[in-house]
């Protein structure tokens, strides 16, 4: 069996497994860029292993992280997201609202940090001028100790995993190694964890951990519980399918810009965090990495695509990132606090 492609997921074929281990050399690349592509091109997701992120700082991260997110409520509230700087929000937003679909809030709260954060006053307001989450400064707690030093190693470690999934993209879709380095050299990527509180009380109607959305960039690395469930990605008009977490894994999807670069050719799908069992009070983390092109790259059908389309891409937008990413955002943050 070919290790670019390794037994289905739960999601029965949907969501595959690829294997990043063997990618020395131009065959094992190739082998994988070819798995790479028949997934975003089918559901839009896949689950990769042997990424060569270590557990050890995985498992640092994700205890660390849950460790805030049961202080207090007043303690967290220290690092409250607010004008000129990110951080925690009691909620994390309504992400149907980024599709114009009316819900009430998503049942989570959320911490945020950007790559860009840790830039000066001066450096970050070359990033544009619109309202935008990667312009701002990141604000840590003082507890859990050492929670500022194990998020910018993580951060670290997804930006260059993130880079290298790129560069497989590029050779998925037949373009030069590096085609899109210069289009993330000042990106401003985040790492934003959803932390789904029990539920004590029923959800209301059409309310979800997160509801139904597409992501916005080029790529999300989502790291997830092993042993609790909930992530679901869209299956044609109306069915949803589970995506279970395997151990030391990564799930991998492709955002809106990724399926407009590409002329519809890969697919941005809509997936969502339903709630637990009736009854089910546990809690539930999870730790996505949204891998954002520089705020003014253009975006638009790459020739290739359109060619393969008869000159007729299903997608054929330009739009520049920061405005694109900057709307959604605004639109997902409505009437939040």
């Amino acid at each position: 069996m070919d290790k670019a492609q390794l037994p289905p997921t739960a999601a029965e074929g949907f969501v595959p497994v690829i294997d990043l281990s063997a990618k020395d050399t131009a065959k094992e690349r190739a082998a994988i860029a070819t798995a790479i592509d028949q997934a975003c091109t089918s559901s839009g997701f896949f689950v990769i292993t042997g990424h060569g992120v270590h557990q050890d700082l995985i498992d640092r991260m994700f205890t660390i992280t849950s460790d805030f997110f049961h202080l207090p409520d007043e303690e967290k509230d220290l690092v409250a997201h607010r004008p000129g700087v990110s951080g925690y929000r009691r909620t994390g937003g309504t992400t149907a609202l980024s599709l114009d679909q009316e819900t009430p809030p998503d049942l989570c709260e959320a911490f945020a940090a950007h790559v860009t954060g840790e830039l000066s006053d001066e450096e970050r307001c070359k990033l544009g001028d619109q309202w935008a989450t990667w312009t701002l400064a990141n604000i840590w707690p003082e507890r859990p100790a050492g929670f500022r030093e194990v998020w910018q190693e993580y951060m670290a470690a997804i930006s260059d995993l993130a880079a290298d999934l790129m560069r497989l993209f590029a050779l998925a879709l037949e373009l030069e190694e590096d085609f899109f380095d210069d289009k993330f050299d000042h990106h401003g990527s985040s790492v934003a964890v959803n932390y789904y509180p029990p539920q004590l009380q029923p959800p209301l109607p059409g309310q979800w951990r997160r509801g139904p959305h597409t992501d916005f960039g080029s790529l999300t690395i989502l790291y997830q519980e092993d042993d609790r469930g909930g992530l679901q990605v869209l299956q044609g008009e109306n069915t949803w399918r589970d995506i279970a977490a395997i151990p030391g894994s990564f799930v991998v999807n492709i955002g809106d810009l990724m399926a407009l670069w590409t002329g519809g050719r890969w697919v941005s799908t809509m997936h969502r965090v339903i709630n637990p069992p009736h009854g089910d009070t546990t809690s539930r983390l999870t730790i996505p990495f949204f891998y954002l092109p520089n705020h003014d790259a253009t975006i638009e059908p790459l020739q290739q695509c359109v060619d393969a389309h008869n000159g007729r891409p299903q997608h054929h937008n330009r739009v520049i990132a920061g405005q694109w990413m900057s709307r959604k955002i605004q639109k997902m943050f409505a009437g939040a606090p």
